[in-house]
């Protein structure tokens, strides 16, 4: 759905991508605006919606293996809400920074494009409920009874009650705070300049596009372009051109034979038959007449 809202966006924006110049975008498109706010709340585990099940789920059976896994989960999941309601608030809070006619342009997709935005939205926020944990509701996982005989066959360790409630809410604590800094920070001043620092080097992927460049792509390059002009234009295509050049140079030296003079083409005649009789004079091997000759 967050993909899809993306695209929506997008589409109304007349294909501008720069999340720079968008902003205030939820007057303009409701439908998308709204199925992209339960997306971002669904994403980030915040309950009822699916994702905070299927997160709860994840991050128990963390705790239960190595409570330093728990940890890791939910500072990753704090990062997740952060980020996407900065996404939200960048596109959708504050006042539109595009163009006049790019405003002028704004609209709401068509059916085509919120019609499956409605539907998933619809799934994110009752979705969840077929995989409700059994501290809040014993025996209403319908989702693990139905996929246990084939996911596993190990016995699945339980928690204590009160830790599990008390873990629950600690991650959805987080994840609040995450969200409501994200929303404060970027809803009226969106982070507009070019970064720098450690941003810059996040913005800019850790650098792995450059690190590929210069480890994968340019020494590619180079040997590609070694092979065209040197191997393949002076190699192949010297040694075709050569012998297309050595059949014309000996085409025109052989073609001087042809003088249109008779008295030369007698001669010629005269010769060859001399060269064959003494061939069939010598028992009619060419090989022993040269070497007579020779």
């Amino acid at each position: 759905m967050l993909f899809l809202g993306a695209g929506s966006v997008i589409h109304a924006m007349g294909s501008e991508q720069d999340i720079r110049k968008m902003g205030g975008l939820r007057k303009y498109m409701p439908v998308t605006h709204i199925t992209f706010l339960l997306a971002c709340l669904a994403i980030s585990g915040i309950p009822p919606f699916s994702g905070f099940f299927s997160k709860d789920e994840i991050l128990a059976a963390a705790y239960a293996k190595n409570p330093i896994y728990w940890v890791l989960g939910v500072t990753g999941a704090a990062l997740t809400a952060f980020y996407m309601f900065r996404l939200y608030a960048t596109t959708f809070l504050g006042n539109f920074r595009g163009t006049h006619e790019q405003e002028h342009y704004l609209h709401e997709s068509p059916a085509a494009i919120t019609f499956p935005l409605i539907v998933l939205a619809i799934l994110s926020v009752i979705g969840g409920w077929v995989g409700i944990p059994a501290v809040m509701i014993p025996g209403a996982n319908v989702f693990h009874h139905f996929l246990q005989p084939v996911l596993t066959t190990e016995v699945v360790s339980e928690m204590p009650h009160t830790t599990e409630w008390l873990l629950m809410g600690v991650s959805v604590a987080i994840a609040t705070i995450a969200i409501l800094w994200a929303l404060g920070k970027f809803s009226k001043h969106p982070e507009l300049g070019e970064p720098s620092g450690v941003g810059k080097f996040l913005a800019n992927k850790w650098y792995i596009d450059e690190l590929y460049d210069g480890l994968v792509v340019n020494p590619l390059n180079k040997f590609a372009g070694f092979l065209k002009n040197v191997v393949e234009k002076r190699g192949i295509d010297g040694i075709v051109n050569g012998v297309g050049r050595f059949v014309l140079y000996a085409s025109r030296q052989v073609r001087l034979i042809q003088s249109g003079q008779v008295g030369g083409y007698i001669l010629f005649m005269v010769l060859a038959m001399i060269v064959l009789m003494l061939i069939w004079i010598n028992d009619g091997y060419i090989y022993t007449y040269l070497s007579k000759i020779f």
